[in-house]
């Protein structure tokens, strides 16, 4: 039987039950959205005259968790309008409405005896063969459900997203006794390819295996930072990206989860662990047992480990001093190991600056990385089948660049364990047995390829996905076409090639422009056609600014202006080359990584992009066909074959106001709906398919016979449209909402969207606009103003009113 997951249904509403079903929306599954009724009456109900038996008031929980989702920043939806896909009810009144779905999912207290009661209920209303799944984090998942039928066992398992569930990948899956495998396999595969995760198969085994290992380190980091006397400040400086670690770190980490979550999930091992030792580390210090007590619990409760307040300077952000627990002025950290690590080019020379270092803060990180790793190594046979798993885990479900077998790896296996033994630790099975086949790492690279050290002695070469496409690989592998020191052109097969930026932050400058030059020679001669995609930390952050600045501050208008050229002529080669081109964005893509977008006949845009026009920000405009694009996308949008003309004006109005108040989406689907990307463009939810999913789209267009398009013209709002727009500008400037300078960026933007000095309705095309696009850009880049604002965004890392 061909499994589809149509519709399904979320069994609480809480934080994490609503996140979920938000995500299903995102991807487009309609959800029922369910929670307990109310036992009381609210102040407001009352006060309208509601009764206990109104649907409001039964479905106020439910409806309360879907309103947040509207509110909650990081946004949980792509786009609010999906918002619609989720409809709420209670599991009293609406229990048969699970006979519609096709996938169930329990989020409710991780307590067995009440998800027990909530699968009796379901167990009466569900259809046979719907999917059963519990998000718990660590409850057994045979355990809970141990009194339902053969037939739900098998259609039952564990489902653990992880919080929030639109932005953590990792989704655990995790079998019952019971469950049929070939639903795990289903699972497993549309977790990766419907919901954009990365699914890692795990064991019915207290908190899994990313909580088990995750939690385990975090109790190390508060025992170590209490016997060496530090800060949680010193400790998160240890621990954020200097290491491979987020920049919430470990402290500020356990803020946002919330101390009593922690708690709870710290407990669930100490209770259902066998081991004494292993029990006695999930202890919980006291230090975390006052804190809840005084519901000190984090971010949701203003204070945690830190605290924000406001003093004479301003808002200030305090630290809990762990002795008096008063709070205080933050610190910095003063370690040589740690600036020894800042330094370092690469993440395994950073890692071994501080754990071989001879301070304080040497000292704590390497307790904290020897316990983590060896407890990680003595577990794998236990909660994983490999260490692959592990590493997969700790990787997309806590955020580390490293999960703790290529950690090992990066800090030296031999040398590591060495250590360990003068120590008098107990090295695990898995390590002896790694060693004494005289391998010296877990993970070995050969030619782009990568094998892994599995239990019983054998590497296993890694099977790669055909849908996942690695650039750094296919190098290694000899499959560079043509390179210079900005950018690369990658050989991806099947006839497609591939553009990948190699800059700082992947900021444009003429090493690219001069490699897209090149690139477009040889994809004419030898190409089907060309994806423009890398797998940086950002798709494109724009133009290379301190560049730009210094070519300003020294008054070269002559070289600013070929640049401007430059930019023109490159957008001009590629969108009118006879071959396919498929923009593949992703993370920041600002500025100029828009209008390198805007080369390309289409876009496949990963769903977490925040895309935008920013540069008002720095006191210009966009300058290398973004203003004339999206007037031309805005044209595109008007309504044709009605009897009589539609005014043009709110269409270009709309478009000016998103570059004018510089807005940046929030997801690849909201830059569709913003207007940078077309409704033809596509979204790719999972982030590692996206260069197999740009190649397909490149090879799609080819198969439909390809041509260039040409040149465009539009008519345009001319002087009357400009008079408008330069009215709302004023009206603007006066209210105070914008400054003088400002108001000058929108004036210029509102001329060239306007179609310049020309009447109403005049045909225009694309040169035209480009060429008044250009004179805008080099008209304000002069100004002082506008040179303070690159100055202080290069300094400060923030824009700046003048």
């Amino acid at each position: 039987m061909e499994r589809k997951i149509n519709k399904a249904a979320v069994l609480g509403s809480g934080v994490m039950g609503a996140g979920i079903a938000a995500h299903l929306a995102n991807v487009g599954i309609p959800t029922y959205l369910l929670d307990i009724v109310p036992r009381e009456l609210t102040e407001e109900e009352s006060k309208k005259g509601l009764t206990l038996d109104h649907p409001a008031v039964r479905n106020r929980i439910a409806q309360a968790g879907r309103d947040r989702l509207l509110k909650e920043k990081p946004a949980p939806l792509y786009d609010k309008d999906s918002i619609s896909l989720i409809t709420v009810g209670n599991l009293e009144d609406d229990l048969d409405k699970l006979r519609e779905v096709d996938w169930i999912i329990e989020v409710v207290v991780e307590n067995v005896d009440v998800k027990k009661q909530v699968f009796a209920k379901i167990e009466a209303y569900r259809k046979p063969g719907a999917i059963v799944s519990s998000n718990t984090s660590g409850v057994s998942i045979n355990e809970m459900c141990q009194d339902c039928s053969e037939e739900f066992k098998k259609s039952f398992l564990g489902t653990h997203f992880f919080n929030p569930p639109r932005y953590l990948k990792l989704l655990e899956i995790i079998p019952g006794e019971h469950t049929d495998p070939a639903l795990v396999e289903f699972m497993m595969h549309f977790g990766e390819f419907v919901l954009g995760k990365g699914t890692v198969l795990c064991k019915d085994t207290p908190n899994f295996i990313a909580n088990r290992v995750g939690t385990y380190g975090l109790q190390v980091s508060i025992q170590e930072m209490l016997r060496l006397e530090l800060g949680a400040d010193e400790i998160d400086a240890l621990t954020g990206p200097v290491i491979g670690r987020p920049k919430s770190a470990t402290f500020r980490t356990l803020d946002v989860v919330g101390l009593d979550t922690y708690v709870h999930v710290a407990k669930n091992v100490r209770d259902k662990a066998t081991d004494e030792a292993e029990k006695a580390m999930f202890e919980i210090p006291e230090i975390l047992t006052k804190m809840v007590e005084n519901r000190w619990l984090g971010q949701k409760a203003g204070q945690g480990f830190f605290k924000q307040e406001k003093t004479a300077a301003g808002k200030e952000i305090l630290v809990l001093d762990t002795k008096t627990l008063e709070y205080k002025p933050r610190v910095k950290a003063k370690f040589a190991s740690l600036e020894a690590a800042k330094q370092a080019k690469t993440l395994p020379q950073k890692l071994q600056a501080i754990v071989y270092g001879k301070d304080k803060g040497s000292e704590f990180l390497w307790n904290v990385l020897k316990k983590t790793m060896l407890y990680a190594a003595a577990k794998v046979p236990e909660i994983a089948d490999d260490i692959v798993s592990v590493d997969k885990a700790m990787r997309w479900g806590f955020g580390w660049e490293l999960g703790p077998f290529e950690t090992w790896d990066a800090i030296g296996l031999e040398k590591s364990v060495a250590r360990m033994r003068e120590e008098g630790e107990t090295i695990p099975a898995v390590v002896e047995e790694l060693l004494a086949s005289g391998k010296t790492s877990f993970y070995e690279k050969a030619e782009g390829k990568v094998a892994a050290f599995h239990i019983g002695g054998a590497f296993r070469e890694l099977e790669e996905k055909k849908e996942v496409i690695n650039l750094a690989a296919l190098k290694e592998q000899g499959k560079v076409v043509v390179k210079n020191a900005g950018a690369s052109l990658i050989d991806l097969g099947d006839g497609v090639a591939c553009f990948e930026f190699t800059t700082p932050h992947n900021a444009l400058g003429v090493d690219i422009l001069q490699m897209f030059n090149k690139a477009a020679d040889e994809v004419e001669k030898n190409f089907t056609g060309m994806v423009i995609g890398n797998q940086g930390k950002n798709f494109c952050v724009g133009l290379n600014l301190a560049m730009a600045l210094m070519e300003a501050q020294d008054e070269n208008w002559f070289e600013l202006d070929m640049l401007a050229k430059k930019f023109h002529n490159t957008v001009n080669r590629i969108r009118t080359m006879p071959r396919p081109v498929v923009a593949a964005p992703f993370g920041m893509t600002l500025g100029g990584g828009v209008e390198i977008c805007y080369m390309a006949d289409q876009v496949q845009v990963a769903a977490e992009t925040y895309l935008g026009f920013v540069e008002v920000g720095v006191g210009v405009l966009p300058g290398a066909c973004g203003t004339k694009e999206m007037l031309f996308r805005a044209m595109e949008n008007i309504p044709s074959g009605t009897p009589t003309p539609v005014d043009a004006f709110p269409f270009v109005a709309r478009a000016f106001e998103t570059i004018a108040m510089a807005k940046v989406s929030t997801s690849g689907k909201e830059a569709i709906k913003l207007g940078y990307m077309r409704p033809t463009d596509r979204v790719s939810i999972n982030q590692d398919h996206l260069l197999y999913d740009a190649k397909q789209a490149v090879l799609e267009l080819d198969k439909r016979g390809y041509t260039a398009p040409v040149e465009r013209r539009i008519p345009a709002i001319g002087t009357t449209g400009f008079a408008s727009l330069r009215q709302n500008i004023y009206g603007l400037r006066e209210s105070g909402m914008i400054s003088e300078h400002d108001e000058l960026i929108a004036t210029k933007i509102a001329y060239i969207m306007s179609g310049g000095d020309v009447p109403a309705g005049t045909q225009v095309n694309e040169t035209y606009i480009l060429e008044l696009e250009r004179q805008g850009f080099l008209e304000l880049i002069k100004t002082q103003k506008t040179q303070q604002r690159m100055q202080h965004m290069l300094a400060k890392g923030k824009p700046l009113r003048n």
